[in-house]
C-alpha cells in the first residue's frame, strides 16, 4: 500500500514554476498619476514634441482648430478644464487620423475682467481709479494679464494639452492690436456702416459703461410694479374722463416716458369702476380703458371689487394721452402708436413707451418721430439728472446694484397726483452683467454702432451660418435667432483697458474723418508702441499737416471686447504661416453663441464676406453632482488643480470624454470615483497586454491563415470597430470612442479572450501555433488601443507605449491609427463564434452556481455536460474544444434537451447544462484535472501538452 511519505530514496517533486510563462512587465499596477504625469511633460518638453509632430506632419492636409481665447484674469477653472481637453483630444486625434493638426493657444486680455480686478485693487487700499494716470493704469493691467497668462499656461499644461506654447496669441501684443484697429478702421470707412447714435444699451452702473449681449447674463430680481393711469387728452367724446392705463416692472422709467403702445390685434374696452376694497388705489366712477382679456387681473391687482364694460375701445381712435405727472413739468402730450410687441400675455395691453430706456421703445419712436423727442433722464452713475423735473439727484440703483431712490420716489409722486391704481412686486428673469453681478439699466446714450443692415451684414451672416455645420446642430438655430433679431452692434465702451476707437471726429459737423494717411500713421504707431500710442501721443501726431487738431474730437472710448476677439480670424489665422483661415472648427461654452462664435462671424462677414470658420463645436456647462451651478461664493466649486493633485489629470481627461459634453454636465466625488474605477480596469488590461507581449518578435509572428478561429474573430472583431472608432472621432463623440474600446477592453478582451488564452499564454509550449497566434493577435491589439486612446489618455499610454519600446526620442504620440485591414473580415465566422459566446455564457452561470454552492472552486474542477438542441449551434461547436473555451479541465457537448433541472438562461433558448466533477489526477503545472496525467514516461504528474511543453523548456535551457 502506497505511503503518502516520501523515503530517502524517492525523488521530490519537481517545482515547474520556472518553466510557465507568466506575464512579466515593469509597468506598475498602481498608476501614480500626479506624481508620474509631470515626468511625462518634461520629456516632451525636452524632445521637443510639438514641433515633432509638425515635422512628422509636414504635407499632409492641415486641421485647424482655432482656440478661442479664455481671459488672463485667474486660475484656471473646471470648464476651462473642460475646453482645453476636448480641444486637446480633437488636435491628437486629427493629428493621429493623418492630418496636420496644430494647436496655438491665445489668451483674451483686454476689458472689464482684467480692468474690474485692477480697480477692486485700489478699491481695497482706498484709491480711485480716476486719480491714477491713464498710462499708469493700463500699465497695470497689462501686467496683471500677462502674470496670469503664465499661470494659466502652466496649467494648460499640466492637463496634458500640447500646442505651440511658445509663441501663443495674445489680444494685447502689439501687432495684434494694429490689426484689430485697422479691422476697425474698415468699418470708419465710407458705407462702413460705423455710426455714432444715441439710443438705449444696456448700461451697468457698477462698472460704468454699456454692455452688449454677450457681456449680460440673466437672473431672478425682484421688481417694483406699478399700475398707472394716462387721462385720455385728445380722443373721442365717450372717453372723456377715462384713462389708459398701463403697467411696468421698472417705475423709474416714468419720468422718461413719451409714448404708449397698443397692439391692432387685441380687443380693447372701457371700464367703469363700480365698488371697490379697503386701499384701492381706484375710485368709484373712474373709467378705464383696458385689454379685455387682461380686466379680471387689472382689477384683482387694483382691489376693484365690481365693474362694468361700457363700450368696446379702438386705441388708435385716441391721439394723446397727458403725462401722469402733467402740471409739473411733463407738460407735453403722450401719443398712442401701435406696436407689434404688445401682448395681452400679462399687464393692461398697453406699454407704456420710454424711447430712452428700452430698445423696442426706442425703435417704435424712432419709425413715428426719428431722434427728435427722445430725453436724457439718467446719467452714467444711474442718477436723474438736474433738468428732470422733480426726481434730479435721485438714484436708480446704487454702486452696489442695490436699488435706488428713485422708485419709491417716482411711486410716491403717482399716489400725490392720483395716477397710480396699483403697486406691487414681481419675481422676474432680469438682465445682470457677467462679471459684477449688479443688475442693469437700459439707457439712453451716445455710443458708436456698427449696423447690420449696411452691406446686407445681417443677411450674409445669415447665409453663412447656413453653411456651417453646427455640434450639436441644434446650435446652427441658436446662433441663427440671435443674428436675426438682434440690433445694431454697440461697439463702443466708456472704459480704459482696450484698444481705442481710433477715430476722430469733426468738432463742428460730427463727421468721421477718413483718411487713409491719418489711419496708416494709427496703424503704425500702434503696431510699434501698442494701442498706448492713442492715449500718450497728441491728435497732430496722427493728423500731420493736414488737419488742425482743434477741429477734431479726439475719441477716448475703447472698443468692445468682443470685437477684439472677434479679429483673431485676421491676426492669427491669416497672419501665421502655420495656420489658415477659415478655420476648419470653432469651439467654445454654448453661451459662445452670442460671444465669440457671434463677434467672429460678424466681423469677417463685414470684412471678408464670409464665415471665419467651417464648423463650430459646443459644450455645455459644468454643475456639480446635485445638478447645481458652481460658485465660489457657494462653495461648491470643484477645481481641476485638487483632481489632478488627487488622482491625476487622466482621470480628469477620463471624466471629459465620457460625458455627453455638449449639455450640461456634472462632476463629483463619486462621478471622480466611477472615472478612477473604469480606469483601473484599463489600466489592468494594458498591464496584462505588456506581460504577455515580454519577448515578442516578428519571428514569432503566425500568418492570418494559420491562426485558430478564435484569434481570427478577435482580429474581426478589432476590424469591426475600426472604423467606428475614427468615424466616432471625425464627429467628435469621444463618449462613444470610449464607450466602444472600453466595451471591446473588458468585455471582449479581458473577460472573454484573455479569460480563455491565458492557458495557452502560460503553459503551451513556446513553439505553439496557439501560443504564438495569441501573441501576434496581442501585438496588433497593442497597437491599436494605445494609439486610439492616445488623444485621450496622453499620459498613460505613453507610458504603456515606453514600457514596451523604450526610446528615448520615441513617442506614442508620433503614431497614426493603424489602416484599415479588410483581410480581418470574416462574417462567417463572426456569427459563428457569437453564437459560441452564447453557449459559454450559459456554462459560465452554471459553475458560478457551483462556486457559490461551494461545490467547486476553481473552473478547473468541473467537467460540465452541455446539452444543446440548436442544430446550427452543434455545427458550430463542431472541431471546437468546448472544455478550452468554457475553461475547464474537460466538457461533453451533448445533442438533446437535458435534464429538466439542468442550468438554463431564459435568454440562450436550447441550452442547457448540468455540471459534473472532473475526473482524474490534477496536472502539477496547469491544474488540469485529466484521465491522461503522467500519460508520458518521466512525467508522472503532468499531462501530454505540459509534458512537451517542459521538454521544450529544459531543451532550450541546455542549449
Amino acid at each position: 500500500m502506497a505511503s503518502d511519505s516520501k523515503t530517502d530514496n524517492e525523488t521530490p517533486a519537481r517545482d515547474y514554476r520556472e518553466t510557465i510563462f507568466l506575464p512579466e512587465t515593469p509597468f506598475p499596477m498602481k498608476a501614480g498619476l500626479p506624481q508620474r504625469e509631470p515626468e511625462w511633460l518634461a520629456r516632451w518638453e525636452k524632445m521637443d514634441l510639438y514641433s515633432r509632430l509638425r515635422l512628422e506632419a509636414r504635407g499632409r492636409e492641415p486641421f485647424i482648430l482655432h482656440d478661442g481665447p479664455p481671459y488672463a484674469n485667474g486660475n484656471i477653472h473646471i470648464g476651462h478644464a473642460l475646453n482645453k481637453t476636448l480641444k486637446d483630444i480633437i488636435v491628437r486625434s486629427q493629428q493621429m487620423m493623418g492630418r496636420d493638426a496644430n494647436y496655438v493657444p491665445g489668451w483674451d486680455c483686454h476689458g472689464l475682467p482684467i480692468e474690474w480686478q485692477i480697480e477692486e485693487k485700489y478699491r481695497a487700499k482706498g484709491k480711485n481709479k480716476d486719480e491714477v494716470p491713464s498710462s499708469e493704469f493700463r500699465r497695470e493691467c497689462r501686467d496683471f494679464a500677462a502674470h496670469w497668462i503664465e499661470v494659466q499656461k502652466a496649467q494648460f499644461k499640466r492637463l496634458g494639452v500640447i500646442g505651440d506654447w511658445d509663441n501663443p496669441y495674445t489680444t494685447m501684443a502689439f501687432g495684434a492690436e494694429a490689426t484689430i484697429v485697422n479691422e476697425f478702421l474698415k468699418f470708419a470707412r465710407e458705407g462702413g456702416g460705423l455710426y455714432r447714435g444715441s439710443k438705449p444699451v444696456m448700461w451697468s452702473i457698477v462698472e460704468k459703461t454699456a454692455l452688449a449681449e454677450a457681456e449680460v447674463e440673466y437672473h431672478d430680481h425682484v421688481s417694483r410694479t406699478i399700475f398707472v393711469k394716462f387721462p385720455v387728452r385728445k380722443g373721442p367724446a365717450e372717453l372723456d374722463g377715462a384713462s389708459v392705463v398701463i403697467w411696468t416692472t421698472t417705475p423709474w422709467t416714468i419720468p422718461g416716458n413719451r409714448a404708449i403702445a397698443f397692439s391692432k390685434t387685441i380687443g380693447y374696452g372701457l371700464y367703469r369702476v363700480e365698488a371697490v376694497e379697503e386701499n384701492s388705489g381706484a375710485q368709484v366712477g373712474d373709467l378705464l380703458v383696458l385689454a379685455d382679456g387682461l380686466a379680471d387681473e387689472v382689477f384683482k391687482a387694483a382691489k376693484v371689487s365690481a365693474w362694468e364694460r361700457k363700450l368696446a375701445v379702438d386705441p388708435s381712435t385716441i391721439a394723446t394721452t397727458a403725462h401722469p405727472f402733467a402740471g409739473q413739468g411733463y407738460e407735453f402730450d403722450v401719443p398712442l402708436l401701435a406696436g407689434d410687441f404688445v401682448t395681452d400675455e400679462t399687464g393692461t395691453g398697453f406699454v407704456h413707451i420710454a424711447p430712452g430706456h428700452g430698445q423696442d421703445d426706442y425703435e417704435l419712436w424712432m419709425s413715428n418721430f426719428g431722434q427728435k423727442g427722445i430725453p436724457d433722464t439718467v446719467n452714467a452713475e444711474g442718477v436723474y439728472y438736474d433738468h428732470v423735473p422733480l426726481f434730479a439727484g435721485k438714484f436708480v440703483l446704487t454702486r452696489q446694484g442695490k436699488e435706488g431712490t428713485a422708485n419709491a420716489a417716482v411711486i410716491e409722486e403717482l399716489q400725490k397726483a392720483g395716477r397710480l391704481l396699483s403697486q406691487g412686486k414681481l419675481t422676474h428673469s432680469y438682465p445682470h452683467s457677467w462679471r459684477s453681478k449688479a443688475p442693469l439699466i437700459f439707457r439712453n446714450t451716445p455710443q458708436w454702432f456698427i449696423s447690420m443692415e449696411v452691406n446686407d451684414l445681417r443677411k450674409i451672416a445669415l447665409a453663412e451660418i447656413d453653411k456651417t455645420r453646427f455640434v450639436p446642430a441644434a446650435g446652427r438655430n441658436r446662433i441663427y435667432s440671435m443674428v436675426e433679431g438682434r440690433p445694431d452692434w454697440v461697439v463702443s465702451r466708456q472704459r480704459a483697458w482696450g484698444v481705442p476707437l481710433t477715430l476722430f471726429v469733426g468738432k463742428n459737423d460730427g463727421a468721421i474723418l477718413r483718411d487713409e494717411a491719418v489711419n496708416n500713421r494709427i496703424v503704425e504707431a500702434v503696431r510699434a508702441e501698442g494701442a498706448d500710442a492713442w492715449f500718450d501721443k497728441p491728435a497732430s501726431y496722427f493728423l500731420g499737416q493736414a488737419y488742425n487738431p482743434d477741429d477734431f474730437e479726439k475719441v477716448s472710448d475703447i472698443l468692445d471686447v468682443w470685437f477684439d476677439s472677434g479679429c483673431t480670424h485676421a491676426f492669427v489665422l491669416e497672419e501665421r504661416a502655420d495656420l489658415r483661415s477659415p478655420a476648419d472648427l470653432y469651439l467654445e461654452g454654448s453661451d459662445q453663441h452670442r460671444g465669440w462664435f457671434h463677434s467672429s462671424l460678424l466681423e469677417s462677414c463685414a470684412t471678408r464676406g464670409h464665415a471665419p470658420y467651417k464648423q463650430v463645436l459646443t459644450h455645455g456647462m459644468t454643475l456639480t453632482d446635485k445638478g447645481l451651478k458652481m460658485s465660489k461664493s457657494l462653495g461648491n466649486a470643484i477645481e481641476p488643480e485638487a483632481i489632478i493633485k488627487q488622482n491625476g489629470a487622466d482621470i480628469l481627461r477620463l471624466w471629459v470624454a465620457s460625458t455627453d459634453y455638449w449639455e450640461d454636465q456634472r462632476i463629483g466625488p463619486e462621478i471622480i470615483k466611477s472615472n478612477v474605477e473604469a480606469y483601473r480596469k484599463l489600466r489592468n488590461t494594458f498591464r496584462y497586454m505588456l506581460g504577455s507581449l515580454t519577448g515578442f518578435s516578428d519571428a514569432e509572428r503566425v500568418p492570418l491563415a494559420d491562426m485558430p478561429e478564435l484569434e481570427r474573430y478577435i482580429l474581426h472583431a478589432l476590424e469591426d470597430i475600426k472604423g467606428e472608432v475614427e468615424m466616432a472621432y471625425d464627429d467628435y463623440d469621444f463618449k462613444r470612442v470610449l464607450h466602444r474600446v472600453l466595451n471591446f477592453m473588458t468585455v471582449d478582451l479581458s473577460a472573454f479572450y484573455f479569460d480563455i488564452r491565458k492557458d495557452a499564454l502560460y503553459c503551451d509550449p513556446l513553439s505553439s501555433i496557439r501560443r504564438r497566434s495569441c501573441r501576434t493577435v496581442l501585438d496588433i491589439l497593442f497597437t491599436h488601443l494605445t494609439t486610439w486612446l492616445a488623444p485621450i489618455l496622453p499620459f498613460t499610454t505613453e507610458e504603456v507605449w515606453l514600457t514596451r519600446f523604450p526610446a528615448d526620442d520615441d513617442s506614442v504620440h508620433l503614431r497614426l491609427f493603424p489602416e484599415a485591414c479588410p483581410e480581418f473580415h470574416n462574417g462567417e465566422l463572426w456569427e459563428k463564434w457569437n453564437m459560441v459566446r452564447e453557449l459559454r455564457r450559459v456554462v459560465t452561470g452554471a459553475l458560478e452556481v457551483e462556486r457559490r454552492e461551494k461545490r467547486i472552486g476553481a473552473s478547473l474542477e468541473a467537467a460540465p455536460d452541455v446539452y444543446v438542441t440548436n442544430a446550427e449551434l452543434l455545427a458550430a461547436m463542431e472541431g471546437l474544444d468546448l472544455a478550452e473555451i468554457a475553461i475547464t479541465s474537460q466538457a461533453q457537448l451533448i445533442d438533446g434537451e437535458g435534464p429538466a433541472d439542468a442550468f438554463r438562461l431564459e435568454d440562450v433558448p436550447g441550452v442547457a447544462v448540468v455540471p459534473q466533477l472532473a475526473q482524474g489526477k490534477k496536472c502539477a503545472r496547469s491544474w488540469k484535472i485529466l484521465p491522461e496525467v503522467g500519460s508520458v514516461p518521466g512525467f508522472p504528474d503532468l499531462t501530454p501538452r505540459d509534458a512537451a511543453a517542459v521538454q521544450e523548456f529544459d531543451a532550450r535551457q541546455k542549449g
